[in-house]
């Protein structure tokens, strides 16, 4: 159904959890209905980045900001080529955007993409819910939509849940493409999309690198047909116990040397890769203000997390692998999930944030540096 932002305002919704507990509040966004994992995010800015987003795919995200939408939606800021979230739950929205950059409101902008979302409820009691029932199956629903809460309520169970779902070749390119070196070339990289973020290859652009985008389909011999300098590996969607194309590729990769980065998703295959398990965390990290030290240095950095699994490697040692020793480079302060793996005898490692920093802090912009010198190392 299409509407206006008026009229959406005095539309009822409902957020119906899989657990029965129900929130009701007014539409935001497009009216009808949709499904997806409830998820929180701590940021307080950034709404945008996250919303285009392809690693939030089939998540309703709850913003624990209390209110969203003060600088409207622009033109630049978009991570992808669309809103990838399956809904959207705010507790204030902005009545009026403010921002020199804005060219409409974030509501007008959820509408014309379809995008199903409910405003005015407890946000703050719906995080508590999540942070200790975990991250559940949900379903809002507006307008004509709303039917009696037992029928909502088996339609939310009857939804598939985010453990064991495949995503990530939903939300990758279907075809190569190349985003060109900012200044002198210096080195090329093959970037396999499992849900790359806009701003990921334009960080690696800035510092001489040529980035060849490959799909998440992609064969060793695509990688190789670029003459790479490093090969990467996403951000994405979805359960890493189900993406065995991805780990061989991994695979194929370490056993050549080549310089390899991860990001994310991308941890989590080198994760698989390496031999290690993979786990659902009970809510994940999302937001832009997650505590992670790098165990190699010491330093504390704020960084940006997206991610509802984590790799099972452990903590206090260095572990032997097919393809040499392996130590946990990073880990979170808040809860000592692995945040990062570094093999010590081949140039590659991970991290489980993003260090492109859209939306959010700049902390880790080191790491795209680290990646150049372990190519600088192989050249030489």
């Amino acid at each position: 159904m299409t509407t206006s932002t008026r009229e959406s305002a005095k539309v009822p919704a409902v957020l119906v959890l899989e657990d029965g507990r129900i929130f009701r509040g007014r539409a935001y966004g497009a009216v009808g209905e949709t499904f997806g994992e409830a998820v929180f995010s701590t940021g307080m800015t950034g709404y945008q980045e996250t919303l285009t987003d392809p690693s939030y795919d089939r998540q309703i995200v709850v913003a624990t900001a209390p209110q969203i939408g003060n600088t409207g939606w622009n033109d630049e800021d978009d991570e992808s080529r669309r809103i990838w979230v399956a809904g959207y739950v705010v507790r204030d929205p902005a009545r009026v955007p403010s921002n020199w950059r804005a060219t409409r409101s974030l509501d007008d902008e959820l509408i014309a993409q379809g995008v199903v979302g409910i405003r005015g409820i407890d946000t703050r009691a719906l995080t508590r819910h999540l942070r200790e029932r975990g991250s559940m199956r949900a379903g809002i629903f507006s307008g004509e939509a709303i039917v009696p809460e037992a029928e909502l309520l088996a339609r939310v169970q009857a939804q598939p849940p985010m453990k064991g779902a495949s995503l990530y070749e939903e939300v990758a390119t279907q075809e190569a493409y190349v985003v060109p070196a900012m200044g002198e070339k210096r080195f090329t990289v093959a970037a396999v999309d499992l849900g790359i973020k806009g701003m990921t290859p334009r960080r690696m652009a800035e510092r001489g690198i040529e980035v060849h985008v490959l799909p998440a389909t992609a064969t060793v011999e695509d990688v190789y047909a670029v003459n790479p300098d490093g090969v990467f590996f996403s951000n994405g969607p979805g359960d890493p116990a189900t993406a065995d194309g991805p780990v061989a590729l991994m695979r194929a990769v370490l056993e050549r040397g080549t310089p390899l980065f991860g990001i994310c998703f991308g941890n989590q295959i080198l994760g698989r890769a390496l031999g290690f398990g993979t786990y659902k965390l009970k809510y994940g990290h999302r937001g832009i203000n997650q505590p992670v030290q790098d165990r190699t240095t010491g330093k504390v950095e704020v960084t940006a997390h997206n991610h509802g699994f984590a790799v099972d490697a452990p903590l206090d040692k260095v572990s032997e692998t097919p393809y040499g020793r392996v130590e946990v480079s990073h880990v979170c302060l808040n809860d000592n999930v692995v945040e990062g793996l570094r093999l010590l005898d081949r140039p590659a490692f991970s991290v489980q944030y993003h260090p492109e920093a859209a939306a959010g802090p700049h902390d880790a912009a080191y790491l795209f540096d680290r990646f150049v010198s372990l190519m600088e190392g192989q050249r030489a």
